[in-house]
């Protein structure tokens, strides 16, 4: 129910309660009834009850407004139902006015009480009619005032203990993302100068080593090879750690310094596999419309893992990449033989480590996907699902 609807329902019930004081004939203040028709009586409570319907909006102008049906109703002889809709009126206008006007309110309300006892006293010549002025006051407009005071003290102390605790909320957010961002310039430090200046170290000592190869009389392809593949993926290795290290220390509205490497970037992590003596085979390609950056990074990523294992822990052997989108899902396949062990049986590489077969997992599942991995006669299979309809705002997956 709107508030509207809420005042019209009030307003409503305080009219049919004053209606049924007058037709009881329980309503003169003065203790006798006058001889006004009833049908004024009710045309001025209507007219009173209607500028309720403001007391909200417009409390100061529903004040103002229904000074007129009750100046008139004073004239005939006050009576109780238009002083108790008139003291919802004063209630209105200190809860709901702003500061200025509620102490406006509250003034006038004390001067006119102090003014009409007084006028009562010289009046009627008896102290007795200034009592009861003063206790009519205290009835009808003091009890409205203390109440509406009361109650909007107490909304102003939930406003303050509101605003208080956003305050702190944002401070606590200030301290978190310093505390980040301090997080990440030590890790950038740290990645600059230990990973990166190692990287730097076998980057240029293989380019050295290339040049000391090229002048020895008995060339050696293979060994050749073998360096090179060393010294292109310390190269490769150091442009992407200059990236993150860049990422890393960038303010969060900077844009991002390099692509994030995907699917179209398969070819490189395979020359390099195949450099180190791997052969790779690629079966399937991604069909349809291009997939949302975060599922191409982690397929990419994935891939690049299970090649960066299989090179670790079954040497030489071949490797088979199989890519395939079907309806929502993209598909990608690492297979590869287990190695022997001395004692005949397959190796586990499950068993060497488990970080990267974690991470992969966790890219996986932060996309909504499902990933597996283990050995099924003598084969090692990673196998990802992702689904092509993820939303992601951004950025790489973990």
């Amino acid at each position: 129910m709107s508030a509207t609807a809420q005042e019209a329902l009030i307003v409503a019930f305080v009219f049919t309660v004053g209606a049924a004081l007058y037709g009881f004939g329980m309503y003169a203040m003065t203790g006798h009834s006058s001889d006004t028709p009833l049908t004024v009586r009710m045309a001025l409570l209507g007219l009173l009850c209607a500028t309720s319907m403001l007391r909200r909006r417009k409390p100061m102008w529903a004040l103002s407004a229904g000074l007129v049906p009750l100046l008139i109703d004073f004239a005939l002889g006050p009576t109780i139902p238009i002083w108790l809709v008139y003291s919802d009126l004063i209630y209105a206008s200190v809860l709901y006015g702003t500061r200025r006007q509620s102490r406006f309110v509250v003034g006038a309300a004390i001067a006119v009480t102090a003014v009409g006892s007084v006028a009562a006293w010289i009046i009627s010549g008896e102290w007795r009619a200034m009592l009861i002025a003063l206790l009519a006051a205290s009835a009808f407009v003091g009890t409205s005032i203390w109440w509406a005071l009361t109650v909007r003290a107490h909304k102003e102390t939930a406003q303050a203990e509101r605003a208080k605790a956003r305050a702190l909320e944002l401070v606590a957010e200030l301290d978190r993302r310093a505390a980040i961002a301090d997080e990440r310039k030590t890790m950038a430090r740290d990645l600059h100068d230990v990973i990166a200046g190692h990287l730097s170290a076998i980057a240029i000592q293989s380019e050295a080593a290339l040049g000391l190869l090229s002048r020895r009389d008995d060339d050696d392809p293979a060994l050749a090879g073998v360096v090179e593949s060393i010294r292109s993926n310390s190269v490769s290795a150091l442009q992407e750690m200059r990236i993150m290290i860049g990422l890393l220390r960038r303010d969060d509205g900077a844009e991002d310094l390099a692509a994030p490497r995907g699917l179209a970037q398969l070819s490189l992590l395979v020359d390099a596999a195949r450099s180190a003596g791997s052969t790779v085979r690629v079966h399937g390609a991604v069909d349809g419309d291009p997939l949302p950056s975060a599922v191409d990074q982690a397929a990419y990523r994935i891939i690049q893992e299970a090649l960066t294992n299989a090179m670790k822990h079954a040497p030489g052997q071949e490797v088979d990449i199989d890519i395939a989108t079907e309806a929502t899902t993209l598909t990608v396949a690492i297979r590869n033989p287990l190695p022997p062990q001395p004692n005949g049986s397959a190796a586990d590489p499950a068993g060497l480590s488990h970080r990267g077969l974690t991470n992969m997992r966790e890219r996986a599942a932060a996309l909504g996907g499902e990933f597996a991995a283990g050995p099924a006669a003598r084969v090692w299979t990673v196998r990802a699902d992702l689904p092509t309809t993820v939303a992601v705002s951004g950025g790489e997956p973990r």
